[in-house]
């Protein structure tokens, strides 16, 4: 019942950056994970050409989808492909998703989460100025699927400051949640770790935070701190900086006592956007 998650520092050449998360899923998988998440823009960093890769890819003239099957089955791993440019299924013309895929142990597509928040902010870096939308489409599912650590919940990145998707996954079943990113340096540091904190004590989760820690073509830092986080918000694993595989074992017992202690689920009040309008307004 192991998972692994994966840190990397991955460049905008593609080939290198597969050879390299190739090896890392090789450590995981003889460390005796049966699931390993890979952290966001696992293939490329520092890309401008995100329609490029993800037409490619869908027209089945990429490396990425083929080798993620491959590795899997070589591997008999479960793979989380952190994220990758992907269009919707049957448009490779279309605007591309920031897409996580998971892939069982056969090398066959389990599921698909299309990114739902993107980053489209200012930060005080040395960039400034991030605008996803400009390259990617929002997603618009949630999305939880079966593997044999648990029942898995999808996420990305920026996803992690919208604690209503984090909510419905837990209602979805979800017993474990992936979280691969690349966070700046800034934003890193000033609320990665209660984030990914406070999404493990509010699902009862274990959330499986993959991550690029380093310098990549941008130039861009990343904030690195790849973790495991337990359904009682305990960091189990954590690398700071620079390529890493961290391995956890789900304690599945724990983690239906600390559901059953602390049920919250059946202590919620509110469970809609209805919920959260006021009863009565006053002039």
């Amino acid at each position: 019942m192991k998972a692994a998650v994966i840190q990397m520092v991955s460049q905008d050449d593609v080939l290198a950056n597969l050879q390299r998360a190739g090896a890392l899923l090789e450590q995981a998988a003889l460390g005796g994970a049966r699931l390993a998440v890979l952290p966001e823009n696992f293939a490329a960093m520092g890309r401008k050409d995100a329609a490029v890769i993800g037409r490619a890819e869908t027209l089945g003239e990429g490396p990425i989808l083929p080798w993620l099957k491959r590795t899997a089955r070589d591997l008999r791993l479960w793979i989380v492909a952190g994220t990758l440019p992907l269009p919707p299924q049957g448009q490779p013309d279309a605007k591309a998703h920031a897409c996580s895929l998971l892939i069982d142990e056969h090398g066959e597509l389990a599921a698909r989460y299309d990114k739902l928040h993107l980053f489209d902010v200012d930060v005080a870096d040395n960039r400034g100025r991030y605008r996803e939308s400009d390259d990617y489409a929002h997603g618009a599912q949630v999305v939880v699927a079966d593997t044999p650590v648990g029942r898995l919940g999808l996420s990305v990145c920026y996803d992690l400051r919208f604690p209503e998707l984090y909510s419905a996954l837990r209602s979805a079943g979800a017993e474990l949640i992936t979280a691969p990113a690349a966070f700046t340096a800034v934003t890193g540091a000033a609320h990665w770790e209660v984030l990914i904190r406070a999404r493990a004590i509010e699902t009862q989760c274990y959330v499986l935070a993959a991550a690029q820690g380093g310098t990549h073509p941008g130039p861009r830092e990343t904030h690195g701190h790849a973790a495991i986080v337990d359904p009682w918000g305990r960091i189990v694993a954590e690398q700071a900086h620079g390529e890493a595989v961290l391995l956890a074992e789900r304690d599945i017992d724990e983690q239906a006592s600390i559901r059953a202690r602390m049920p919250v689920t059946t202590h919620r009040r509110f469970f809609s956007q209805d919920a959260l309008r006021p009863a009565h307004t006053s002039e």
